[in-house]
């Protein structure tokens, strides 16, 4: 049934006042659905009165603003006509709508193909204000710098684009020790590549999934995770499994947060709370898990780091300056 035809149905059967007021042309159809749609989503065990209050004072305020404000007013009519109880019935209605929200929460996936997802969710207010405010902190200009820009084009990025990088961002950044245990794992990415492949920068490597990423990217991870090396057969069957190793511990990155105050990228001002902790002599190559053999890189600037289309210039100052390569 379309909306017109249910807006019709619920003014000829409930909503006599209102559609007095269309007919008279003093409330357009964009209010009208607007009243029907508050009045029907008042309380269950809200006297007929009530609703007919409601429904009255929504029809004198469409006079006075738009379908937009109207909404609003509509979504708290009851601290207009009945102040002493509004709050009491607001917390009832919340919570209501609260476990309606948790029962219709999904997130669907696809894969493009083309080395992205596509996908789509539902999620409560709650969690959208949560994920809103992380996203746009993390998309701030003041934080984003120079990332605003696309290295390749110069192009200044959409809102969206940078939106997505900052999801990209959170998804990396949660701490997965606070994840649920899997056969024993905290959320664990293995990622599996040959050694020479790994040491070089050069081919590709492949998650536990099937997935496959690039060697600088998989370089890149191996700066700011734990690695455990296990040697494989011929056949690729598991020989032998050493103890995790090549991650920095909490107490160098406390100092790295203070000797490097945030990323150490010329003119980023990425906080060390924003930042990965880079080994500068590749630990793939051999480079040692140090103080001296580390330094903060924000999100963007690790990327950077590892993409060899980019030559790094260490500045006086102990900066660094990334230049693409002509």
């Amino acid at each position: 049934m379309s909306s017109d035809v249910r807006l019709a149905k619920a003014l000829d059967e409930r909503f006599e006042l209102t559609r007095a007021a269309m007919a008279s042309g003093t409330v357009n159809p964009d209010q009208a659905r607007v009243i029907v749609h508050a009045v029907d989503h008042l309380p269950d065990d809200l006297e007929p009165e009530w609703r007919a209050r409601a429904e009255a004072h929504l029809v004198e305020s469409a006079g006075e603003v738009d379908a937009k404000t109207l909404r609003i007013l509509g979504r708290r009519i009851l601290d207009v006509l009945d102040p002493g109880a509004a709050d009491d019935r607001e917390g009832r209605k919340l919570e209501d709508e609260e476990r309606r929200a948790r029962r219709a929460t999904y997130l669907h996936l696809r894969d493009n193909g083309d080395g992205t997802h596509s996908g789509t969710f539902k999620i409560p207010d709650l969690h959208a204000a949560m994920l809103t405010k992380a996203l746009q902190a993390l998309a701030a200009p003041r934080r984003v710098g120079e990332a605003r820009y696309d290295p390749t084009s110069g192009r200044k990025r959409p809102y969206a684009e940078l939106l997505g990088l900052a999801f990209c961002e959170l998804v990396e950044r949660y701490p997965t020790d606070r994840l649920p245990s899997a056969g024993g794992n905290n959320a664990t990415i293995v990622v599996t590549i040959p050694l020479d492949f790994l040491l070089r920068g050069i081919g590709a490597a492949t998650l536990d999934d099937g997935t496959r990423v690039s060697a600088a990217e998989a370089r890149r991870l191996a700066c700011d995770a734990g690695i455990i090396p296990l040697v494989l057969g011929g056949e690729s069957e598991p020989l032998d499994i050493g103890r995790e190793r090549g991650f920095h511990t909490r107490h160098q990155r406390l100092t790295l947060a203070h000797r490097d105050r945030g990323c150490r990228a010329d003119g980023c001002d990425r906080p060390p709370s924003w930042t990965e902790a880079h080994h500068e002599m590749p630990w793939s190559r051999g480079g040692p898990t140090d103080l001296a053999h580390g330094g903060l890189r924000c999100f963007h600037h690790h990327r950077l780091e590892h993409d060899d289309a980019y030559d790094k210039t260490l500045l006086p100052n102990g900066r660094i300056r990334y230049h693409r390569r002509t």
